[in-house]
């Protein structure tokens, strides 16, 4: 959802990454920054498949990553900017640190909150968002993309410190 909503925001298209690549990609440039922008074509948890060889095509560095992916160790809706730690129990941030061989790469996480009652949390996560919640999640997924862009212009810290003032 906050990729899409980014692609929206900039007017941008997905194309299928080079041969080798399992990924769509799109390239802009914000503010003089140069940016790739991607959605593996790989499961969630091999995520690494892709992000690594892009990684390397486009010569991205290290902190020069953000993944974006849902956390349900952050409130609903939410958002948070980390650099480096774990992988917190999302396999798809597991395969990137496997892949990649590093983990200290910023995440932008976006919380979905805890399953309700023992409903396993893979399931959770997997599943549709009920109808309450929708709007909710596309107020977030709108205030992610735009942490997506100052991250691109500005940096990790920046968009630590943007992300805080969003969840106000």
């Amino acid at each position: 959802m906050v990729v899409e909503r980014f692609l929206s925001d900039h007017d941008l298209t997905l194309k299928r990454a080079r041969q080798g690549v399992r990924a769509d990609v799109a390239e802009t440039n914000l503010d003089g920054q140069r940016a790739v922008i991607a959605i593996p074509r790989t499961f969630m948890n091999e995520s690494g498949q892709a992000v690594a060889p892009l990684m390397k095509y486009y010569g991205i560095a290290e902190d020069r990553l953000v993944v974006v992916h849902d956390d349900i160790d952050v409130p609903f809706g939410k958002l948070k900017v980390s650099e480096g730690g774990g992988h917190g129990g999302n396999n798809g941030v597991r395969s990137i640190i496997g892949s990649i061989g590093k983990d200290g790469f910023w995440r932008l996480k976006v919380g979905v909150g805890r399953p309700p009652g023992s409903m396993d949390p893979a399931d959770f996560v997997l599943g549709k968002f009920r109808t309450e919640e929708r709007e909710p999640m596309d107020v977030a997924a709108y205030r992610a993309a735009d942490v997506v862009a100052s991250f691109i212009r500005h940096g990790g810290d920046h968009a630590r410190q943007y992300a805080g003032e969003l969840n106000i």
